[in-house]
């Protein structure tokens, strides 16, 4: 067993101890995290080839290694732990990008890139305050979501993930570039395939979901309940190996269309795959690529490959079989969970599996690690599952991360489940929920079950989300109380007030979209942003679907279904003119320049920092265009610290009021043309209640 202390770490118990001893955990437990990230970066002998893209699909490394480290200060900042930045161009750039979302800019010449020297500069910087944050922090047990401790956690788990996605991107970095980690222990023992076969497994009722008060940090689709009778089933002794998967290859199973699904068989072609991504083929003999080596096939190890192969195989083993054979659902796979009594990764005297970088630092047999009649049913690699990720009964967000989980909620993300050799911390417990593309590479493989349990796979979802679907409706819904909709009016007042050049526009804070295509009728292209891909994720899903499903609450359990329909909008004309991106408003990219107008769209009073976004604005604004702010000067210590406040409070015993501390912002470099004129707006909350707001609107021309 490798004797590396930073393999042997585990998450952290939260609700017991005393706070000076919790404190000495979680500084150690955020410095060994912070040392694994970088180590895993030295596997760069040449470090150019950090600027590459491993994968088309995801950022060059370097964005990985910087993000890390900004989450913290952004998440920081965000919950006020943290009034200043430590390098606000860093924070901004390494700030989002990660899984092929269309709001994600993977446009490599928006990005100047820091040298890795930078970089490592300011990892360092972030040590540096989060340590002495953690050790300053008043601290109070236990550490719950509102606790601030709960963010510094949050930070900590985020980075361990992407120990693990960024190793599957080296992975696919070519070997010349890279080179061993002296450290890592990467097993040796190869062998035949063992003889896989199928195990009754007997039904049972589970209960999934943990509570609020549960002892360990979790992620927002951890919580809630989701209770089922699951009936007996068999499922495959041991994971799917590299031997076993062979004999799918040679029967041609990459060549025959009747094994995939559509989406599949559409990836198959688009990448000309003819075997696992991770085999490469030398004459007669097969090789396996590992994270910075490449070895002689183990054919007792487990085969690595995305859900669309794993679904393919099973269909072929099923005909082969003439049974039932898919991938076992969430369900399933946790009946086999709770089945082996597998105590959790904090009372662990050593992993019972090949998880937690405790035993190898790569994949090892299949047939190593036994758990009563089955084997790995945690660790070795991640097992794809049938089921796409949703919510559990209770779901909600966590305001501070609010969309980790609800852009996966979209049927396109399967849940992987039980960990790889290199899933640690929060990966590595049984209430743990990831989900990919079912496209994506993890260290992910397969175990296959025969099984009449119906499996639901939704193909039209219907948004639940109570801030998205009241936007939703608030933006495409009919007017209501005789008051004309606001985000097409200011829309309609933001092209009256444009001038002569109307090319590009900037609609900051759209939310799900509507000013944002009502503004591509007046312009050549609008771009819209927004702070969360809780809401822009609407207008996404109408680009490219054509249409977005939501349930709307009229009166206590009685609910009303909506179906937003691009061609119905109108908007079927402009798909090419809009573009919605994620972006902070308060630490914008500096690609976002070159606008004729931009729109401040009632989302001043909800920015952390209005004040520093408003003096640097006129950056962004070409020579004579117009600047429009739409805000009700709503302003609250929950969103806004008071000393960046845009009105709404005392000097020297004057009052301040909102309207004229914006005048004295922007009057040097801009000229105002209009305003305030008062535009109304409405929400509805349900069939009979609706919330009102004036919004004051100012007109600017850039000096």
């Amino acid at each position: 067993m490798n004797a590396n202390p930073l393999f042997f770490t585990k998450t952290l118990t939260l609700n017991e101890g005393k706070p000076e001893e919790k404190r000495r955990e979680i500084l150690d437990y955020f410095h060994k995290t912070f040392d694994l990230d970088e180590q895993l970066f030295e596997a760069f002998a040449d470090q150019s080839a950090m600027y590459r893209k491993a994968d088309p699909l995801r950022h060059p490394l370097i964005f990985y290694y910087g993000h890390t480290a900004t989450f913290y200060i952004n998440k920081l900042i965000i919950s006020k732990i943290l009034n200043d930045r430590i390098n606000p161009r860093f924070e901004s750039m390494f700030a989002i990008g990660v899984d092929e979302m269309s709001w994600d800019d993977l446009n490599t010449s928006h990005y100047a890139w820091p040298t890795v020297e930078e970089v490592t500069e300011y990892r360092h910087k972030v040590r540096q305050t989060i340590g002495e944050l953690i050790k300053t922090l008043p601290l109070n047990l236990p550490i719950g979501w509102e606790n601030p401790f709960w963010i510094i956690m949050m930070g900590i788990e985020h980075e361990r993930i992407h120990i693990e996605t960024s190793s599957v991107l080296i992975r696919q970095v070519p070997l010349q570039y890279l080179k061993p980690i002296s450290t890592w222990n990467l097993c040796s023992e190869t062998a035949p395939a063992p003889d896989n076969s199928l195990i009754l497994v007997e039904g049972k009722k589970i209960t999934i979901g943990k509570s609020l008060k549960d002892r360990l940090y979790g992620w927002d689709n951890e919580y809630g309940i989701h209770a089922t009778d699951v009936q007996s089933f068999k499922a495959s002794k041991f994971l799917c190996s590299n031997g076993e998967f062979l004999q799918f290859v040679e029967a041609g199973g990459y060549q025959n269309v009747n094994f995939w699904t559509e989406e599949g068989w559409n990836w198959k072609t688009y990448k000309e795959a003819q075997h696992p991504l991770f085999w490469k083929k030398e004459g007669r003999d097969w090789k396996l690529r590992l994270v910075f080596n490449e070895i002689e096939m183990p054919w007792n190890w487990p085969v690595e490959i995305n859900f669309l192969e794993a679904k393919a195989f099973c269909n072929w083993k099923s005909e082969v079989m003439g049974l039932p054979i898919r991938l076992p659902s969430e369900d399933e796979w946790f009946v086999l969970y709770k089945n082996a009594n597998i105590p959790d990764q904090p009372d662990w005297e050593s992993a019972l599996g090949n998880i937690n970088m405790e035993h190898f630092q790569s994949p090892c047999p299949v047939d190593k690690f036994r758990f009563n009649d089955f084997y790995d049913l945690i660790g070795n690699v991640w097992q794809w599952t049938e089921t796409p990720i949703n919510g559990f009964e209770g779901f909600k967000i966590h305001p501070i991360y609010d969309d980790f989980s609800t852009p996966t909620f979209d049927t396109k993300h399967n849940l992987i489940k039980g960990g790889s050799w290199i899933s640690t911390g929060n990966e590595a417990i049984g209430n743990a929920r990831y989900a990919f593309r079912r496209h994506f590479y993890q260290h992910a493989g397969f175990r296959y079950v025969e099984s009449a349990n119906e499996v639901v796979i939704p193909t039209d979802i219907y948004e639940t989300d109570p801030e998205v679907i009241r936007t939703c409706e608030a933006q495409y819904g009919p007017d209501f109380l005789g008051i004309k909709n606001y985000y097409k009016q200011i829309a309609e007042i933001a092209i009256q007030y444009a001038g002569k050049n109307k090319k590009r526009a900037l609609d900051v804070g759209c939310r799900t979209g509507r000013t944002t295509w009502e503004l591509a009728k007046g312009f050549d292209s609008v771009t819209g942003l927004d702070f969360t891909a809780r809401t822009i994720r609407v207008a996404v899903q109408l680009q490219e679907n054509g249409s977005f499903n939501y349930v709307f609450p009229e009166e206590g359990e009685l609910l009303s279904y909506h179906q937003l329909n691009i061609n119905k909008l109108g908007f079927d004309q402009l798909v090419n003119k809009v573009t919605f991106m994620q972006s902070d408003a308060s630490n914008m990219k500096s690609i976002f320049v070159g606008y004729d107008l931009v729109l401040i769209n009632d989302i001043l009073d909800q920015m952390y920092n209005p004040r520093h976004f408003l003096t640097g604005v006129h950056k962004r604004i070409n020579q004579g265009g117009r600047l429009i702010v739409a805000t009700g000067y709503d302003w609250s210590e929950e969103c806004t610290i008071r000393e960046n406040w845009v009105g709404g409070h005392r000097d020297a015993g004057e009052q301040i009021w909102g309207t004229d501390d914006l005048e004295m912002l922007l009057k040097e470099k801009f000229t105002k043309i209009d305003g305030p004129i008062i535009v109304p707006s409405v929400k509805r909350i349900n069939k009979r209640k609706f919330s009102f707001n004036n919004l004051e609107v100012t007109i600017w021309e850039k000096k």
